[in-house]
């Protein structure tokens, strides 16, 4: 599988279950949300923008995209997560490159990671922060149902701060 073969299949609306450990903390979350994965073009105004504070030229990116999501947690149930962000695939091979985030995972901040998808179609995507670095998992069992496994960690790289897994079910079939 290459990246835009990845992205055609993550297009579509998502119902999500997280179950997320704090270790830092010692909690337990659970997470309900809705995630909407569209594509954009590579014309898009915010794909334009996002290409030029990294230097990336448009003609090196493939599958733009935009990911919403509005969700509750049990942590704290008066709140509600939402949120939006680009994402640009930025290949160097067919199986590896940088992805481009308006906002990262980890620290709601901008954020460029690396991406490889390995021979069984899972997508494993790191990213640095400046206080923590990130490791996602993502991989379809269907597809209409996907999986994610996200490790939080210090900067150093060393020691996991959250531990979360989180099953995705596409609303509305794609076949």
């Amino acid at each position: 599988m290459d990246i835009e073969t990845f992205v055609e299949r993550s297009i579509g609306e998502w119902r999500s279950q997280r179950s997320a450990h704090h270790l830092a903390f010692g909690h337990f979350e659970e997470v309900r949300s809705t995630i909407n994965i569209e594509s954009l073009t590579v014309d898009t105004p915010g794909v334009l923008d996002l290409c030029q504070r990294y230097e990336v030229s448009p003609e090196h990116i493939v599958s733009p995209f935009k990911m919403t999501w509005e969700g509750e947690s049990d942590w704290d149930e008066d709140e509600v997560m939402a949120g939006s962000t680009i994402l640009i695939p930025v290949p160097d091979s067919a199986t590896t490159g940088k992805l481009l985030r308006e906002q990262g995972y980890a620290e709601t901040m901008e954020a460029m990671g690396s991406y490889c998808l390995t021979d069984d179609g899972t997508f494993i995507l790191t990213t640095a922060y400046d206080r923590a670095a990130a490791e996602e998992k993502i991989w379809f069992a269907t597809p209409n149902l996907r999986f994610r496994v996200s490790l939080i960690k210090t900067s150093s790289g060393k020691g996991v701060t959250t531990a979360s897994f989180s099953s995705e079910v596409r609303r509305g079939v794609k076949s």
